[in-house]
C-alpha cells in the first residue's frame, strides 16, 4: 500500500492521477467519505473495485466528475431537474441519477441503464479530478473505501485498516491523503431519470432544500416503503454501514432500563473473570448527563447537533467496534429533518 500526501509531496496529485490512468485502485478523499476509485471508463479497472470490496457487480457505483460538462459524457440525457440541482449544489454532497450513455461506464453502472453522478467539494478530490481530466479521464467511479456493507471511512487511516493487505500491482490500494472528511456521511442521492425526482438516500442536504431548488415535490423511497420502480443506487440496501458488533436503536429510557438489568450481570462476570472486557457499548446524546458509568460498558457521547453527529458518526462507530464489544446500543436520533441522514445510516446499520 502506498500513501500519497499532497501536504508532504508536491507530485502526490500527479502520482494519484497516473495511478488511475494506469487502471489501478486509488482511495481518494471527498467531503463526505473516502472513496475507493478507479477510472470510470475502464471496465477492467472498475472490476477491481468490486473485487476489493466484495461488492456485487450489479450494485452500481457513483461516478465522480470535475464539472457538469464532464457529467454529460456519461449521460444520454440530463433532465431539467438534474440540471437545476447540480447548478445549485455542485460541487457538493449531491448525487443525481440520470439515464446513462450506453457507450460508457457499463461496469460503473452495474450494467444498468442509469448512472449516478457527483461533483465533490473537496480540494484534494477536485485537484485529482482536474489532473485526471488532463489525461482524458472524465470520471472516477468511487464507492466508499471499505469492505462491502461495513462502516464507511472518513479518515485515511480507516482506509488503511480496511485494505492494508489488499492485492498487489493494480489490485493494490493506494491512498491519497486529504485529512478528515468534513461532512462525514455519504451524499444525498436523487433519482432524476423517470420524469419526477425521488430521494433514494438522504444526506447532508435535506428534502426541503432539494424541493426548494427542484421547484416540485420530491418523493422519498424509504427502506421500509421502497419505490419498486426506482433504479438501483449506491448505499440503498436495507442492511449497510454496519460494524461487526450488533447495532440496536433505542430510546434513552430503553437504554437506561436495559442497563439496569444487565449491569449486575456484567459486574458478576467481572468478578468471575477479571480479564473480562466490556461487552456492550452505548452511544447516547443524553444518558451520560445523569447515569453513572459502569466498567462493563463502553460509553461514548453522540453529539447533540445533526451536523456534528454526521461528521463524527462513522469514526465513532469504528472506535466503539474496535473495543471488541458484542452490542452497540444507540440512542435513536431526533425526528427532525436535519437528522434524516444520520438516522438513515443507523437504521441500515441496525438492520445487519
Amino acid at each position: 500500500m502506498r500513501l500519497l500526501d499532497p501536504a508532504q509531496h508536491a507530485d502526490a496529485i500527479e502520482q494519484a492521477a497516473q495511478r488511475l490512468a494506469d487502471g489501478g485502485l486509488l482511495a481518494l478523499p471527498t467531503e463526505t467519505v473516502y472513496g475507493l476509485g478507479a477510472r470510470a471508463d475502464d471496465d477492467a479497472a472498475v472490476a477491481r473495485i468490486f473485487a476489493a470490496k466484495g461488492r456485487p457487480a450489479d450494485h452500481p457505483l457513483i461516478v465522480h466528475v470535475p464539472n457538469q460538462a464532464a457529467a454529460l459524457t456519461f449521460a444520454s440525457a440530463f433532465p431539467a431537474v438534474a440540471r437545476k440541482l447540480t447548478d445549485a449544489f455542485w460541487p457538493g454532497p449531491l448525487t443525481v441519477i440520470v439515464p446513462r450513455n450506453p457507450d460508457v461506464a457499463t461496469a460503473s453502472a452495474g450494467g444498468h441503464d442509469t448512472i449516478g453522478l457527483r461533483c465533490p467539494d473537496h480540494p484534494v478530490a477536485r485537484a485529482l479530478l482536474e489532473a485526471c481530466a488532463q489525461r482524458d479521464i472524465l470520471g472516477v467511479a468511487a464507492p466508499s473505501a471499505n469492505r462491502f456493507g461495513r462502516i464507511s471511512p472518513t479518515r485515511a487511516e480507516h482506509v488503511v485498516e480496511e485494505f492494508k493487505d489488499q492485492g498487489a500491482g493494480l489490485d493494490e490500494v493506494w491512498v491519497l491523503e486529504g485529512g478528515p472528511c468534513g461532512v462525514g456521511i455519504e451524499s444525498t442521492i436523487i433519482d432524476c431519470s423517470r420524469g419526477h425526482p425521488v430521494l433514494l438516500r438522504p444526506g447532508k442536504l435535506t428534502l426541503a432544500e432539494i424541493e426548494a431548488v427542484a421547484g416540485e415535490p420530491v418523493m422519498w423511497s424509504k427502506p421500509e416503503a421502497p419505490d419498486p420502480s426506482a433504479p438501483k443506487a449506491s448505499g440503498t440496501l436495507l442492511s449497510h454501514y454496519a460494524p461487526r458488533a450488533k447495532v440496536r436503536l433505542m430510546s434513552d429510557e430503553q437504554i437506561n432500563a436495559a442497563l439496569d438489568v444487565i449491569e449486575p450481570e456484567l459486574t458478576a462476570a467481572k468478578i468471575r473473570d477479571a480479564a473480562q472486557g466490556p461487552r456492550i457499548a452505548v452511544y447516547s446524546r443524553s444518558l451520560w448527563a445523569w447515569r453513572p458509568k459502569h466498567q462493563g460498558v463502553v460509553h461514548l457521547s453522540m453529539p447533540g447537533d445533526a451536523i456534528t453527529a454526521a461528521h463524527d458518526l462513522f469514526a465513532d462507530l469504528r472506535e466503539l467496534d474496535a473495543t471488541g464489544v458484542e452490542l452497540i446500543w444507540v440512542e435513536t436520533p431526533p425526528p427532525e429533518p436535519a437528522w434524516d441522514g444520520v438516522r438513515d445510516r443507523l437504521n441500515r446499520a441496525a438492520a445487519s
